[in-house]
């Protein structure tokens, strides 16, 4: 996209995320739902595909990959693996709605695991941010006409194991000076193939509802396409997050966020009671205020190194 203006790029790079996260949601959910596709096993081709679609970036030298330690990267890769494997059981599991606003909760425990464990400090304001968006998935929850307590605890694992991830991705990238694309260009393939030994344990291979059964045309092309929007998502996020700011990127996941919920009411009929809106109004809240306090804090250290002589 470089004949494109800076404007341009940037536009065209943030409908190509918005197309691919809401396409991802809804083609997972119907491939679960419709086709009955085994969890692991789609996970897995996720993988398998994001790992290729990376080969072919950095060898047409979109970025260059760093030789790492398997002992580096064999913690990211395994909660990497763990959390793709329980946010695509959480969606499996509950409606849309609720693995949406699930995942909303990953930021109050990013948090706490920042301030229990590394010793980070946040302001009181920020704090107070996490009581809505703690209340409205609580309402949402309760009130889902859907409740499945197997759901909810793959939504709770799934919150804890993303934010591990997400501490310790920060974390390793400062430690190891690497980038998001050259972690992910080690971290794929390990996962693969923890998958690779997991997934006869819990799922059928060979035959009905396994990965190398009696699939149709059409459902190949699905898997294999869900496969190269999942690429795409991960791809999009870095480039925006390279070419903005991590603040601009979750203001954009808001919109995203309601699209999708809306999308889950209008395409898979999944019920909405006005205690789950309140819920949802309540989080989207919480969301938005922190956003805008982080935003004010981010200006606020722009002036500071501005000021400074």
């Amino acid at each position: 996209m470089g004949w494109l203006p800076a404007q341009g790029r940037l536009a065209a790079g943030l409908l190509v995320n918005l197309a691919a996260s809401i396409c991802i949601v809804f083609l997972n959910k119907w491939l679960y739902v419709r086709l009955g596709f085994p969890n692991l096993s789609l996970t897995l081709v996720h993988f398998a595909i994001t790992w290729l679609g990376l080969y072919l970036c950095q060898a047409l030298g979109a970025f260059s990959p760093k030789s790492l330690q398997p002992a580096q990267v064999l913690p990211l890769a395994l909660s990497f693996c763990g959390f793709v494997v329980f946010t695509n059981l959480s969606l499996q599991s509950n409606t849309i709605g609720t693995y949406q606003l699930a995942k909303a909760m990953t930021t109050p425990v990013i948090v706490v695991i920042q301030s229990v464990a590394y010793g980070k400090t946040f302001p009181l304001r920020i704090k107070l941010t996490l009581v809505p968006i703690t209340l409205g998935v609580f309402l949402n929850s309760y009130y889902d006409v859907k409740f499945s307590v197997l759901g909810m605890a793959f939504a709770t694992l799934g919150v804890l194991v993303t934010s591990l991830y997400q501490v310790w991705v920060g974390a390793k990238q400062h430690e190891l000076q690497v980038n998001s694309m050259q972690l992910l260009y080690y971290q794929a393939p390990m996962s693969s193939a923890m998958l690779l030994f997991i997934i006869p344990f819990f799922e059928p291979v060979f035959g009905e509802g396994g990965i190398f059964g009696p699939w149709t045309l059409s459902a190949v092309i699905m898997v294999l396409l869900s496969g190269i929007i999942a690429f795409m998502v991960n791809l999009s996020i870095y480039w925006i997050i390279g070419n903005t700011s991590p603040v601009t990127y979750n203001m954009f996941g808001h919109f995203k966020f309601c699209i999708t919920l809306l999308g889950g009411c209008l395409l898979f009929k999944d019920p909405l009671s006005v205690n789950q809106g309140l819920g949802i109004l309540c989080t989207l809240f919480g969301i938005l205020a922190y956003t805008h306090f982080k935003l004010s804090e981010q200006e606020s250290n722009k002036s500071k190194l501005v000021q400074r002589p």
